[in-house]
């Protein structure tokens, strides 16, 4: 996320992750979405102040599962270590990510990371953990049980200045984070790390998304306001002296599928050193997650159901069988596998996607149709198994990809509805707004040095006014009509989310046919694309010499 973030902090058309409330954003397909559920929460968000309405800032607290205890799994405590100081040894895998700033560093986050260093974690200590600002400070946004603070300061706050954290508290993390998410930290420690010979290196990246000017322009914000697109990621990895995976869990992070060439330019061919990389939906669209409810059981998010799918076991930590995350038959669980098993069952608007899938995109050039029989891989073939069962009435491709096509007709159409509400609910705001301020006009600035003597003195008739006012129930109306417009695209956006992973595994095949029947270097790269993203957790057990010697400390400690 943090797309331009104080500027969005600033605007009125921020995202208000701080309540489980949703906006809208659009894509370059022409779509517009938003989540309508604490399980659509999107890890992200869009700077489009002529789009997002006012009501979707708006606080839904009531229409989500309380929080309970924040309990979660978390990494093994690391020795005590100086913050800032990296890593020294060879590290096998490396996570990172958080907030760009406490608003936008929601508990799901940290939650996330905490189990992905678990999981990592237990096949070798080998690794490093960076968050947020480090172990200073309290960064971590969990939303408040019940509201806190005075009812007049609230309903002033969302009229005037809507923004996240304030249906929130914070504390300090539960992690036990090598160093801070800055992006300089990160890529500094990248680096380091890329510039020695040795095993894979295993890197999860967690926050929010932006989206950029094409896929390559997108970027992940890392805490302090700074952000790594992708095309600088792909920079440092172009020097890299080992083989790097990737996993990406945010908004837009499909953008990060161009690591598959070098320079991130489809133009200039593959990456010099084997590298791969799973992402939680498509450059395009936003993901699901960043929940400040500590409650897992009320969340969804692709990086739930992948981290659970590589211990074999469900979004909950329960067993799976083997022919639900097993899908190869080889007794083991790869990271394509985990992947798949959250294309799957996840129920959030996410589009998984990975390397293959865009260098399929990229290199099957269109056929005349020969009929050519389509290469499905185990993967996508489970897929396909899945939502034939789920979409009974589309098993034919073609009457799958007319639904589809529907549907994002229909996501389309709720857009200009959004559209025309959203225009509706800031006229009615301007109208509240101007007759409160023409009585007492310094309170729209709390900084004022009018502001708290006006609110101390004034504060009961400020209430009446907002009680019998028509002009403020008309824009309390307005907000309503676009928050009921929010449920309702989110709900669509959800179940075209499931619909189109069943496309693309699809196309998936069909593409990989017409690659396999051009042959040579671009279908054999579209096989060790795939042979990357099979690995498998057990590799970061294997014990490999490299320069530093044996790796063998927790979390770069």
């Amino acid at each position: 996320m943090l797309c331009a973030a104080m500027a969005l902090a600033r605007a009125r058309t921020e995202f208000a992750p701080w309540t489980g409330t949703w906006f809208f954003g659009v894509g370059p397909r022409g779509l517009a979405w938003v989540a309508a559920l604490a399980m659509l929460v999107p890890a992200c968000h869009r700077d489009d102040p002529s789009r997002a309405s006012r009501a979707s800032r708006a606080s839904r607290a009531n229409d989500r599962a309380p929080p309970v205890a924040d309990a979660e799994v978390h990494p093994p405590k690391p020795a005590p270590a100086t913050p800032e100081r990296r890593p020294e040894q060879t590290l096998k895998w490396l996570v990172a990510g958080g907030g760009a700033t406490p608003e936008f560093n929601q508990v799901s986050i940290e939650q996330d990371l905490g189990l992905a260093a678990t999981v990592l974690g237990a096949q070798s200590p080998a690794g490093a953990l960076l968050f947020a600002s480090g172990r200073r400070g309290k960064v971590v946004q969990v939303e408040d049980a019940t509201p806190r603070g005075d009812e007049l300061r609230r309903k002033l706050g969302d009229l005037f200045a809507p923004r996240g954290g304030r249906l929130a508290h914070y504390r300090p993390t539960k992690l036990s984070p090598a160093g801070p998410a800055t992006s300089e930290y990160f890529l500094a420690t990248l680096d380091e790390q890329l510039a020695r010979e040795g095993p894979p290196l295993w890197l999860y990246l967690a926050g929010h998304g932006d989206f950029g000017e094409g896929p390559a322009g997108n970027s992940l914000g890392f805490w302090g306001q700074s952000q790594v697109d992708v095309q600088t990621l792909a920079k440092h990895l172009d020097l890299a002296a080992r083989p790097v995976r990737v996993v990406v869990t945010s908004c837009y992070s499909g953008g990060f599928a161009e690591l598959a060439f070098l320079a991130a330019d489809p133009k200039l061919g593959p990456a010099p050193v084997e590298r791969c990389g799973l992402f939680a939906t498509t450059w395009d669209l936003e993901a699901s997650g960043c929940d400040p409810n500590p409650d897992r059981r009320v969340q969804e998010g692709f990086a739930l159901h992948m981290l659970h799918a590589l211990r074999g076991q469900d979004r909950n930590g329960s067993p799976l069988a083997s022919s639900d995350i097993d899908f190869d038959n080889n007794g083991r669980i790869s990271l394509l596998e985990a992947h798949t098993r959250a294309r799957i069952a996840s129920r959030g608007i996410d589009v998984p996607t990975t390397t293959s899938e865009r260098w399929l995109r990229v290199h099957a050039r269109p056929l005349p149709d020969r009929g050519l029989p389509a290469r499905t891989t185990p993967e996508d073939a489970a897929v396909i198994r899945a939502f034939t069962h789920e979409f009974p009435q589309l098993a034919e491709p073609a009457q799958a990809r007319a639904e589809l096509a529907g549907l994002e007709q229909q996501i389309a159409d709720i857009r200009q509805q959004l559209t025309r509400a959203g225009q509706a609910e800031d006229a009615a705001y301007r109208r509240a707004a101007a007759e409160l301020l023409a009585r007492w006009p310094a309170l729209d600035d709390p900084w004022h040095p009018d502001f708290e003597p006006t609110l101390t003195a004034h504060a009961a008739a400020i209430g009446q006014q907002l009680e019998h006012s028509q002009t403020y129930a008309d824009y309390v109306q307005a907000r309503a009509a676009s928050l009921d417009l929010d449920a309702e695209l989110g709900v669509l956006r959800g179940r075209t989310a499931r619909l189109e992973r069943y496309v693309r595994a699809l196309d998936n095949g069909l593409l990989a046919a017409r690659l396999a029947d051009q042959g040579g270097t671009r279908w054999n790269m579209y096989q060790q694309l795939l042979s990357c993203e099979r690995a498998e957790p057990a590799e970061l057990a294997e014990r490999a010499q490299g320069p530093q010697g044996p790796s063998a400390s927790p979390h770069g400690t």
